[in-house]
């Protein structure tokens, strides 16, 4: 992997989207292209979204295994035909969206994209090689293995977040001091939750280590001004949050937003 990725050449902090602006007028609208269009037109550089993959191998933006809770909809996907998939409306508005569409809408965006079954891996990559966006995407995965066979098709040109295994070196390198440790850890950026149950993951130590090892840390998901306020004077490099109007309210005030183009 080059020493620095394109994708890190965005605005830090980094502010991200979580499954586009879905506030307001577009409640409801979770990872719908509308929604990733409104974040953008309201100045967010990144976006978060998840994919799964249809039973004929399009790559779809959407969190669910299935459609049912977000669209009018039903079933698995993985078990559906894109032109089901396609019927399917989000909030009963707007048709599901393709991750091609994504980034053919929105070619100036940076993505974090959760892949979210091992069905999507290689229709994934694919999507990546036949777009090019290689300098503009990070994957990420809670399953190490499916991180693995990424990163194997994906080759030096990917970017990658931290799996279990490698945020489990870095949260007890952080603690023991154990910089033997930095070995285990695969992947440029450590995107986690501030706590996992009664487990705190992030702290000052946390970020500190993360940075001596040339890592980012994100943290998932902040939607409290409070709690935002106190990652950034920790150091974290990014958040991810379902209040994009409030995270960048945060980020102004602290002269931190990026000046529109």
């Amino acid at each position: 992997m080059p020493t620095r990725h394109a994708y890190l050449d965005g605005p830090h902090p980094r502010a991200f989207a979580h499954r586009g602006w879905h506030v307001d007028d577009l409640a409801g609208m979770e990872n719908a292209l509308s929604a990733f269009r409104r974040a953008v037109a309201e100045g967010y550089h990144y976006l978060e979204t998840d994919v799964h993959a249809t039973a004929d191998g399009v790559v779809v933006v959407h969190h669910d295994p299935v459609l049912d809770r977000t669209t009018d909809g039903r079933g698995e996907v993985a078990r559906l035909p894109w032109r089901a998939v396609s019927g399917a409306r989000v909030a009963g508005r707007e048709p599901v969206c393709r991750l091609t569409d994504l980034l053919e809408e929105l070619p100036e965006a940076r993505l974090n994209v959760d892949v979210k079954s091992d069905a999507a891996v290689e229709p994934v990559v694919e999507v990546l090689r036949r777009t090019g966006a290689w300098a503009r995407v990070c994957l990420a995965s809670f399953d190490e293995r499916r991180l693995t066979r990424l990163r194997r098709l994906g080759g030096p040109r990917l970017l990658t977040s931290l799996g279990p295994r490698s945020v489990g070196a870095l949260w007890a390198g952080a603690r023991l001091g154990g910089l033997p440790l930095r070995r285990a850890v695969r992947g440029a950026l450590a995107q986690v939750p501030r706590r996992h149950g009664r487990l705190t993951v992030v702290d000052r130590s946390f970020v500190r280590v993360a940075h001596r090892w040339g890592l980012e840390v994100h943290v998932w998901t902040v939607d409290s001004e409070a709690e935002m306020v106190e990652l950034l004077d920790m150091g974290v490099d990014g958040l991810v949050t379902d209040r994009p109007d409030l995270l960048r309210s945060v980020l102004r005030s602290r002269g931190s937003w990026p000046a529109a183009v």
